[in-house]
């Protein structure tokens, strides 16, 4: 579990359009848009009202007591110069933000040139040392500490298997009648009676007395008989046999990774922003500029560049070798935004870390 700070940044710009400008910065950079407030009241002023952004209960009174406390006679030595400076008419933008988003909550109130409340002019002044109640141009920091967690999740692979049907055989048997003939020879007898004339003379036995003769001669023939005998000619067997293969199953798993980053060399990093910046804006102009594109369109990508040099993942890597890595981390974080029209913005950033790259406006 860890401990955050949220903070409010205040800031006093002279008119209502410079302060709208940095609040359609901050909304563009993903500030919510219920943490900025606008306000801009004139004491003893008629005719002009007063022009709030998002409300803050109370107008520019609870926004004061939320601030700097209830009691109005508190020895807050920076409460009489805001309110100097909105009775002056001029115009206060407020953003609640938390400790590691409020370096580029400053850098782009100070890009809009707020006023030093302490000494009335336009010069902003250095970047702030976040949630320690010191001013940024003319913004101050209220702190109120929050304890959060990160969930850490890690998804594991599990391989079962399971039964699936493939396919199969399946067998029919039936009886079926076709005709059949076959040719067979049949022997039939016939008894054929003849008279043939004879001229002999007659013997003793010719005239036997009492003796009769009887002749019988059977006929026969022959008839088909048929019969049928049937045997087992073939056996239809089915059955099946089994094959084992191996078989390797390739997924992704996700878990979740917590980077810890030092803030003991944050301080150094805030003096060198404005730095960089002016190098980045140094670079797009001798790149960009010529098309009629706005730096503010191509800032994100010079700053995504310049923080992912110097993520531990990265470390000790080329840009061509995490490049598709950066490329779908960019496209989750800003959607709208092309790598391709960018890239070479991004990977000035990075070359900016790993020293690759001179500043822009120290080359010839």
């Amino acid at each position: 579990m860890t401990s955050t700070t949220q903070s409010t940044l205040v800031a006093v710009f002279r008119n209502i359009s410079d302060a709208q400008a940095a609040s359609a910065e901050l909304k563009a950079k993903g500030f919510n848009n219920d943490d900025i407030y606008i306000s801009s009241e004139y004491s003893g002023t008629t005719g002009v009202q007063p022009r709030t952004g998002t409300q803050n209960e109370g107008g520019i009174t609870g926004w004061f007591k939320r601030v700097f406390g209830e009691d109005e006679d508190t020895d807050e030595a920076d409460r009489p110069y805001y309110e100097k400076a909105v009775q002056s008419g001029n115009v206060l933008l407020s953003v609640d933000t938390t400790d590691e988003n409020i370096d580029t909550a400053a850098d782009i109130l100070n890009r809009h040139s707020p006023i030093d409340v302490q000494r009335d002019t336009s010069t902003s002044s250095a970047a702030p040392a976040a949630g320690t109640g010191q001013q940024v141009g003319s913004a101050r920091t209220a702190q109120t500490d929050q304890s959060k967690s990160i969930p850490v999740v890690e998804e594991e692979l599990q391989v079962g298997k399971r039964s699936v049907l493939r396919g199969g055989v399946r067998v029919y048997s039936r009886v079926i009648e076709e005709p059949v003939e076959e040719t067979i020879r049949l022997r039939e007898e016939r008894v054929r009676v003849e008279r043939q004339p004879v001229n002999r003379a007659v013997k003793e036995s010719d005239l036997r007395a009492g003796r009769e003769q009887v002749i019988e001669v059977q006929e026969y023939a022959e008839e088909p008989v048929v019969s049928k005998s049937a045997r087992v000619v073939e056996e239809v067997r089915v059955n099946k046999e089994a094959s084992e293969r191996t078989e390797t199953v390739k997924d992704t798993v996700r878990h979740t990774e917590v980077n810890v980053e030092n803030l003991k060399d944050q301080s150094s990093r805030k003096t060198s922003s404005t730095k960089v910046d002016d190098d980045f804006r140094s670079h797009f102009a001798g790149v960009y500029g010529s098309a009629g594109e706005t730096y503010e369109t191509y800032a994100p990508a010079y700053r995504y560049g310049y923080e992912s040099a110097s993520d531990p993942r990265y470390q000790g890597r080329s840009f061509d070798e995490v490049e598709s890595n950066l490329r779908s981390d960019y496209g989750s974080r800003y959607p709208n935004s092309t790598w391709e029209k960018v890239k070479d913005s991004i990977r000035y950033g990075w070359d900016k870390v790993t020293g690759k790259v001179k500043s822009a406006s120290s080359r010839d």
